[in-house]
């Protein structure tokens, strides 16, 4: 995908000024090491005209800085909505919002591409010489080694927002696939809960992951039971009974990874020293373990980040799809007496399916016209929801993120456009502010039901003629509803809350655009709410 750089105005002034001044300032030492300093004919400082100059420059840049904090102060109020249609496209045709839009995006939301650009190569040589160590260490736990051993498989894969370049604020979150490596005697017989009877449709997205000989012959010719001898070990290691059949269990998997990682990261710390420090938070067992990376003291590089990297354990479906642990927050919600009775939640696997939804990605930007601007759209309405979380008390804003997670908006995303006759046709940036009225009018539809929000991937309906080869049990996949977790009231809410600040976009983006350094306008008292509000706020 192509990158536009453009200038950074809240570094190039700054970097310009202090240069200047730096220059005069060395000036004055040259000159007083020197000796007598030679008087100009005039009587005048010879220094003064740079002086000037760096004066000269540091007034421009502040002009320019109340330049826009007036721009922003001063442009003209969106009316409030009337009639019955809450989506009129009448404000997004306001003069100044879309001044607004492009003032925020640039100040708020934009990733510089060379500050992405080096934490991702950053991320990736430490994460690199990471799982090599796990590699070359072999098996510990209930499996010392051997033929019987679970192991990395010696790669990782980079999967996220910062690698689909709809990343927003800041290169600090990354997620890392990391494949394990099953024995070779052990194969897997994976199947979807999509069809389950009496399952509640939250757990329809998880998978179930069967033992089974594989289909060569094993080295020793075991068969049949003797094969299930032979796997014993491998199975009360890393296996639970489910309806009398060996399970490999998401749970005890995670708990092998996260001891494995800790081993593997004692190996390479010391290596690391000189470049950064590590350090390695266990997740439990609801959350994949996620590895600090802290820039050294000694560092003097350009991208001097904190950053958190999430290493989700995954296990090879076919295709480039994967099985991971735990399953993808949000876990199901729903109560664990609709879970069918001889399933076990220890046994549930989520699907990643990251490498198929880059190739969509690929496949509507081949398509799209020079300058569509679908990828901005969706950063923004990522930043949209952020907003609509300002105000809300911890518990409902963490509500109102795992309803409208960055998953579930990129899948709006995807779609809108496939649902069109030519993906992304008139997604131009002249059009960017009716692009994003259209996004939140179907996510607000999705919350109310008036359209489901499905897998773009999962099922007969997924996008699988675009995306290339998919495993078998992923196509013949029940259709997976990304927000069937979430009851009907929650929805409504959720959607209310939505409405309300789209409503509220200029005032939001005016009280919250600009540079981060400028005076920031609290929201005013009645919008901090204790949960998400009934209506209009």
């Amino acid at each position: 995908m192509s990158v536009h750089y453009t200038l950074n105005l809240r570094v190039f002034w700054p970097l310009v000024t202090g240069l200047c001044t730096a220059l005069v300032c060395l000036y004055h030492v040259l000159r007083g090491s020197g000796g007598a300093r030679a008087e100009a004919p005039d009587g005048a400082d010879g220094g003064f005209p740079l002086l000037k100059a760096a004066a000269l420059l540091l007034l421009g840049y502040v002009l320019l800085r109340c330049r826009h904090a007036v721009r922003q102060r001063f442009l003209p109020a969106s009316p409030r909505l009337g009639g019955h249609s809450a989506f009129s496209p009448r404000p997004l045709r306001e003069p100044g919002l879309s001044i607004l839009l492009e003032s925020y995006y640039e100040h708020e939301v934009r990733l510089s591409p060379h500050v992405l650009g080096h934490s991702k190569a950053h991320v990736s040589r430490i994460v690199g010489e990471l799982v090599r160590a796990g590699r070359a260490r072999g098996s510990p736990g209930p499996i010392p080694g051997g033929a019987l051993a679970l192991a990395f498989r010696g790669d990782f894969i980079q999967v996220g927002s910062a690698y689909e370049q709809h990343k927003i604020r800041r290169p600090d979150g990354f997620d890392v696939l990391v494949p394990l490596r099953l024995p070779p005697l052990v194969a897997l017989e994976p199947r979807s809960l999509g069809a389950e009877p009496a399952l509640a449709a939250a757990f329809s997205g998880c998978f179930v992951c069967a033992l089974k000989a594989p289909p060569s012959p094993s080295p020793s010719g075991a068969s049949g039971g003797h094969w299930l001898r032979e796997c014993k070990p491998f199975a009360d290691g890393f296996c639970v009974d489910v309806r009398g059949r060996r399970h490999l269990s998401a749970t005890l998997v995670l708990r092998w990874f996260q001891s494995h990682l800790q081993r593997s990261l004692a190996t390479v710390r010391y290596s690391l020293e000189g470049r950064c420090r590590v350090s390695l938070t266990p997740g439990g067992l609801e959350q994949p373990p996620t590895l600090h990376i802290l820039p050294c003291r000694t560092d003097y590089g350009c991208c001097r980040l904190s950053m958190a990297v999430r290493l989700i354990p995954a296990v090879h479906l076919g295709d480039g799809a994967f099985l991971v642990a735990p399953p993808p927050q949000p876990l199901p919600i729903g109560p664990l007496s609709e879970f069918p009775e001889g399933l076990r939640t220890e046994a549930l696997w989520g699907v990643n399916t990251a490498r198929q939804e880059q190739k969509l990605l690929s496949w509507l930007q081949e398509r799209a016209p020079p300058g569509a601007c679908y990828l901005k759209c969706l950063q923004l309405l990522k930043a949209l929801r952020d907003l609509g979380a300002r105000g809300l008390d911890s518990t409902a804003a963490t509500q109102w993120g795992r309803i409208l997670s960055s998953y579930a908006l990129k899948t709006v995303l995807l779609a809108v456009l496939l649902r069109k006759g030519s993906p992304a046709q008139g997604w131009d940036e002249a059009h960017l502010g009716e692009c994003l009225e259209e996004l939140v009018q179907f996510l607000r539809d999705c919350l109310l039901r008036r359209h489901t929000l499905f897998h773009c991937v999962l099922g007969p309906g997924g996008a699988a003629a675009e995306v290339g080869p998919l495993p078998k049990v992923l196509r013949e996949a029940t259709p997976v509803d990304l927000l069937a977790a979430f009851d009907g009231h929650s929805r409504e809410l959720a959607a209310a809350r939505l409405l309300s600040t789209w409503r509220r976009l200029p005032q939001l983006l005016r009280a919250y655009g600009g540079p981060r350094y400028l005076a920031r306008c609290p929201p005013p008292r009645s919008q901090r709410t204790q949960g998400f509000p009934e209506g209009e706020p």
